[in-house]
């Protein structure tokens, strides 16, 4: 695995985590953290397998 594939693999799940945070306190509806947590899981799919 290249360090791209890692600082991927590493904030990925960061990313939807602090949306889960987000969605917790209040500041994202249930939409907006399904689609924010998609959107990264996707973005990171396709950038993991380009690499």
């Amino acid at each position: 695995m290249s360090s791209a594939q890692i600082g991927l693999a590493v904030t990925a799940p960061i990313i939807a985590s602090f949306a889960l945070v987000l969605y917790r306190i209040g500041v994202l509806q249930r939409t907006g953290t399904i689609s924010a947590i998609a959107v990264t899981i996707a973005i990171a799919a396709v950038l993991f397998f380009n690499q």
